[in-house]
């Protein structure tokens, strides 16, 4: 399993990268805004330089044109050989972006359909030649549906069928979610940055690290005083 972060934040990037844990980034206009990345190109440009050529960046087309979201992945897919092109599964209208999905797919453009919130549509994703296939964890849930089951019939489609496409795990609302989508079987987890500190610490880790560390202490005195009397 593989773990992105979601995020245009250059620090909270280069500070995971650091700490070995993440595969890739994945963004998105509101994430851009928010992140305070203003020029799409120049902000997509730096963040691979961070990533180097091997791990993927996603970064998504807006609007509802189909031809000029062709036109947006293949600008956007000139930019660096780790491009991955974010495409909604339908448009605001729900016309189908599958055709899109496809002909980027088919001039080697490196795809991830995006706004996934059922079985059905992440099916059809795969089918028309998506890398990824983005699930929203937390959407599927606000919808009253159990997005572990959502996630696990995925995954056992694409293994049943032997299709190259990958499930990621996004729309991620708590720590808790996670688990239960790391559980379920998605190939990637795309985290928020605020939820890795969260991952990571524990105050029973601190308190034990705490006791060691002062056993130790303690344990070193006295070896020094056994020593000095010995002498």
């Amino acid at each position: 399993m593989q773990i992105f972060i979601d995020s245009a934040n250059y620090d909270e990037i280069e500070h995971w990268l650091a700490q070995g844990v993440i595969d890739g980034v994945t963004t998105n206009p509101s994430i851009m805004f928010k992140d305070g990345v203003y020029d799409l190109e120049a902000g997509a440009h730096r963040i691979c330089k961070i990533m180097g050529d091997k791990r993927p960046v996603s970064v998504e087309v807006a609007g509802n044109d189909l031809d000029d979201m062709i036109c947006q992945g293949r600008k956007f897919a000139s930019w660096a050989p780790n491009i991955v092109v974010k495409i909604p599964i339908v448009t605001e209208s729900g016309e189908s972006c599958l055709g899109v999905i496809n002909a980027l797919s088919r001039e080697g453009i490196a795809v991830n359909a995006t706004a996934l919130l059922s079985f059905n549509q992440a099916m059809l994703a795969a089918k028309a030649g998506a890398m990824f296939v983005s699930l929203f964890y937390g959407r599927i849930a606000d919808e009253g549906n159990d997005p572990t089951v959502v996630i696990r019939n995925v995954r056992h489609w694409l293994d049943e069928w032997a299709y190259a496409a990958r499930i990621i795990a996004g729309s991620i609302r708590a720590v808790y979610d996670l688990q239960g989508a790391a559980l379920a079987g998605a190939h990637v987890l795309t985290i928020p940055p605020q939820f890795l500190p969260k991952m990571l610490d524990h105050k029973y880790t601190r308190d034990t690290v705490r006791q060691f560390n002062s056993d130790s202490a303690k344990a070193l005195e006295q070896i020094a005083i056994k020593t000095a009397t010995a002498t």
